[in-house]
């Protein structure tokens, strides 16, 4: 069928170019006039328009047929089957082997190569971790960078690039409601077109570390086995490098934020997501009660990630006071080879709160003028939104809230480093949940 198809369009592509260098002909030989000469630059125009359209086609052609190659000897077997019953793929035999593509969702920045090199250079296996890149924008620059890689990395390029009716309010949004639409059908065609079982999803402005894969292959089983995680993130919000302990580069926390920036999800979560997906500011919906739903990430100590893209639809929010001074992991740790089921919620729960508030309680002041230093761990308490956010702002969290979760908090508890020893920022231990409006 693809074989049928590609020569109908080489005839249908050599036909139109015989009409056009007959029709080009004609107008050049006719006596010149202003009229004759408008004329002859309309058609000429619409000729090219006509030319560049057909090579549009004829490109997604080439990508259908190239993506049948692959398929048809198994390159992108893992994952894709014949439609099914139901929508969610069978349970696995062996998670330590399942294949986990890494969905780079990118618009108009070249610098994507960056992100992209990375990729390549500390994926372990090229059939265990393909590399999918879905490009919105339609950016000529871009498309050119990943083109470059070849069959290195799976192009696919979203379909719609037409402006959204927006409210008038959020005319300036414009860009978020655009990003919504691309989250949606990228991850669409992963787990719908490609029928893969999980992904991890970057943006083309990240760069990872050295042991990304590892991280997240040693930790999909655990999301596979655990129902109150919903996601594996490679960020730290406060991963500044003077907060976090980069000697225990292996530490890994439960979190009720949903820190995103390099993060798996399952095709069950899809499942769930995908009909109400939002139409912007997708971020900030995922941590919402409605969607949350009492679930948590893992999350590092040290991030695995690191953002190099000040300049975006946010405009650098965050960027010059938070996100480049986020320490990017540059030790390899064996995750694969350790234990993780200190992460299951039961196990944690049991473990992570008796230590948090065991740990002696002090005053913000005490931490500023550095005192206090024999107690090691201790505990700042607060005991709402205003005195969180005081406490943050003073010891250089990031205090903003999102539907009344602080950003790496587990029951309300932001675990960092501050001048060299461990800070547990903590409400009261009968703590009995969110407030959504501290957001």
């Amino acid at each position: 069928m693809l074989k049928k198809k590609s020569s109908l369009v080489v005839w249908g592509a050599a036909l139109f170019i015989a009409w056009n260098g007959l029709l080009l002909l004609f107008l050049w030989s006719r006596p010149p006039s202003p009229a004759g000469d408008r004329l002859t630059a309309e058609v000429i125009h619409l000729a090219q328009d006509a030319e560049n359209e057909l090579e549009r086609q004829k490109d997604l052609l080439r990508q259908i047929h190239r993506y049948g190659q692959l398929w048809g000897r198994g390159r992108l077997r893992t994952g894709i089957a014949p439609p099914r019953p139901s929508s969610s793929p069978p349970p696995l035999a062996d998670p330590a082997g399942a294949v986990l593509p890494v969905l780079v969702l990118a618009c108009d920045r070249s610098t994507v190569r960056r992100c992209l090199d990375k990729l390549l250079r500390y994926r372990p296996s090229a059939r265990r971790f393909p590399v999918i890149v879905s490009q919105d924008c339609g950016h000529a620059e871009t498309a050119g960078v990943i083109a470059s890689y070849g069959d290195a990395v799976a192009h696919i390029r979203q379909p719609d690039l037409s402006e959204i009716p927006v409210p008038a309010e959020h005319r300036k949004f414009q860009g978020y409601y655009k990003i919504a639409r691309h989250y949606r059908w990228a991850l669409g065609q992963v787990f719908r077109t490609f029928r893969y079982r999980a992904a991890i999803v970057v943006e083309d402005d990240l760069e990872i570390a050295p042991d990304f894969f590892e991280y997240f292959q040693a930790a999909f089983p655990l999301l596979l086995a655990d129902p109150s995680l919903w996601c594996v993130s490679a960020w730290n919000d406060n991963g500044k490098e003077q907060m976090v302990d980069v000697g225990q580069a292996e530490l890994l926390y439960r979190t009720d934020f949903f820190p995103g920036l390099g993060w798996l999800l399952l095709a069950e979560l899809w499942d769930e997501l995908e009909p109400k997906w939002p139409p912007a500011f997708w971020d900030d919906w995922m941590r919402q009660p409605e969607q949350r739903r009492d679930r948590s990430c893992v999350r590092p100590e040290v991030s695995r990630t690191m953002t190099f893209g000040r300049k975006g639809v946010s405009h650098g929010q965050f960027f010059d006071q938070y996100l480049k001074f986020i320490k990017l992991n540059d030790r390899f740790v064996p995750f694969t080879q350790l234990d993780l089921s200190y992460l299951k919620k039961e196990e944690y729960e049991r473990s992570f709160l008796p230590m948090v508030y065991a740990a002696p309680e002090v005053k913000v002041e005490e931490l500023q003028g550095n005192r206090r230093r024999e107690l090691g761990a201790v505990r700042l308490q607060y005991s709402g939104r205003d005195s969180f956010k005081a406490f943050a702002k003073a010891l250089g969290l990031m205090d903003d809230l999102k539907s009344g979760v602080p950003r790496a908090g587990y029951r309300g508890i932001v675990s960092f480093v501050y001048r060299g020893r461990r800070v547990y920022l903590a409400p009261p231990s009968d703590w009995t949940g969110y407030d959504p409006s501290w957001s």
